[in-house]
């Protein structure tokens, strides 16, 4: 028998918090690949859990809630005024919180989304060379003229991005109470389009494989790897990779494809669960009516 390498015998020197022993790295893009593709798959499945709690709206049959929360949408869309759609984003927040959903996760999850692309696209809309008004943030002079937010700007930005922010928690609240597959099959009984609720259902599953594939690919590669590599390096592998990926893509798409239609597929989407309308749902649609019609009423009376 060999005996042990000395270097395996002696220990690492810890790194020092203050930098003075050692040499922190930053993390590689394949490192930061596997982190997201864990967080995407870990938040997918929390979604699953949170539709499987006995909440508010998890007891509401899919179908009912589905119109409801467009009926809900609508009316956030023809408000015009910002304490109304505030006055509807609360309500969003309650039933975030009767339905079982943690409030930090909801709040983060639309507000993650909504300043990066409705904040950028709605900022020049707030300067005085696109909204004329009164200027209430002076940013200096451009070009001679005097350049700064005005306050018709930052009203009509604020009634965006809120109008914007009632949306996607509305939508956010639907997608997480409702499990994928009956939310699919109250769409179908909406008659939409089947070729539309299937490409969406294949999506959906077509998005968790490939993470898993992606997974799968670039901790081989960190399984294999003796030393780091270069960018030039990391470019080829990414570039290998979204090839090969493709290629499984195609071939997985054209097995499952022929698996659903021997099982009986002919596009519907059916469940096991037997859906009816009682007198919760009744009830229900009573109360996102009269919710409807107060925030007109306060939107009204602002006007």
């Amino acid at each position: 028998m060999s005996a042990t390498p000395d270097w395996l015998l002696e220990p690492e020197v810890g790194l020092c918090p203050c930098g003075c022993i050692g040499k922190r790295r930053k993390g590689s893009f394949v490192d930061k690949t596997l982190d997201g593709t864990a967080r995407v798959m870990h938040q997918a499945l929390f979604a699953d859990d949170v539709a499987a709690t006995p909440g508010l709206l998890q007891r509401l049959e899919p179908r009912v809630k589905l119109i409801s929360l467009l009926g809900l949408l609508v009316a956030a869309a023809l408000v015009h005024h910002i304490p109304a759609l505030l006055a509807l984003y609360a309500a969003t927040l309650v039933l975030a919180v009767v339905s079982g959903v943690s409030l930090g996760f909801f709040v983060r999850r639309v507000w993650l989304f909504v300043p990066i692309f409705t904040g950028i696209v709605v900022l020049p809309a707030t300067l005085n060379v696109v909204t004329h008004g009164d200027v209430v943030v002076p940013l200096g002079t451009w070009f001679g003229h005097e350049l700064g937010m005005t306050a018709q700007g930052l009203t009509a930005a604020g009634l965006i991005v809120t109008r914007v922010a009632t949306s996607i928690s509305l939508v956010v609240l639907l997608t997480l109470t409702t499990p994928w597959h009956r939310l699919l099959a109250a769409l179908r009984a909406l008659r939409v389009p089947a070729l539309f609720v299937l490409v969406l259902g294949m999506a959906y599953r077509y998005v968790f494989h490939l993470l898993g594939a992606v997974g799968d690919m670039f901790t081989a590669r960190k399984a294999r790897q003796v030393r780091a590599t270069g960018t030039a390096a990391g470019r080829r592998f990414v570039a290998a990779s979204a090839g090969a990926l493709f290629g499984k893509s195609h071939a997985l798409a054209e097995e499952v494809h022929m698996a659903m239609v021997s099982r009986g597929f002919t596009g519907n989407v059916r469940t096991l669960a037997a859906e009816r309308v009682g007198a919760r749902e009744v009830a229900w649609l009573a109360a996102c009516l009269a919710l409807a019609v107060a925030v007109w009423g306060i939107d009204h009376g602002l006007a």
